[in-house]
């Protein structure tokens, strides 16, 4: 088989968590739609429960298929998507997908083309930093694989020196729920022009 990402896709429906370099940090991943595959994540971290994680999607529309888009967060991933920006948006009525809570998901389109190509023919990835909950996340994937030696697959992209994406939450008041490099300022610059 010529297609790697054909290869890496067939491991993500295979059920078992794995590791794709994204733009922000390396990333445990499974399919979102598997809630098998994503409680092995909180298994493979040891994340609280508790503690949600994001949906990478391929683009906008997609966003659209799990979650309400009102008209600031359109406008926010219309400026900082593809990129480290993660939305917490309402849960679309019939969402299925094993993330975020029983109101709202945390959605982002990442900067990544690998990413982006997974989950427009997979559907939208469960992804969280490569790291033990509270750990600093690894760099690089020699270093991941060192971390998580019992996953099987880890898609080495290179050194990664970014931070987690910014969250910020459209559940009412605009909210930035972690700090990335994505800033308030930047949010709130956006938010103006467009009101």
């Amino acid at each position: 088989m010529n297609d790697p990402i054909a290869l890496i896709a067939d491991a993500l429906r295979d059920g078992e968590p794995i590791v794709l370099p994204t733009d922000t940090v390396y990333g445990i991943a499974a399919l979102a739609a598997d809630g098998d595959a994503v409680a092995k994540i909180f298994a493979v971290k040891k994340r609280p429960l508790d503690t949600r994680i994001a949906a990478l999607v391929t683009d906008l529309a997609q966003a659209e298929e799990v979650v309400e888009i009102s008209p600031v967060a359109r406008c926010l991933a219309e400026a900082f998507w593809p990129g480290a920006l993660t939305i917490v948006a309402p849960r679309r009525p019939g969402c299925d997908l094993a993330v975020g809570d029983e109101t709202s998901i945390g959605v982002r389109c990442p900067d990544h083309p690998l990413v982006r190509e997974l989950a427009r023919r997979e559907g939208p990835i469960a992804t969280t930093s490569a790291n033990r909950h509270g750990q600093p996340t690894p760099k690089t994937a020699v270093d991941v694989a060192a971390a998580f030696p019992k996953i099987g697959m880890i898609i080495d992209g290179g050194r990664i020196d970014g931070s987690a994406s910014t969250v910020v939450s459209v559940m009412g008041d605009v909210a930035v729920l972690r700090q990335g490099s994505v800033t308030l300022a930047d949010i709130n610059a956006v938010l103006k022009g467009n009101s």
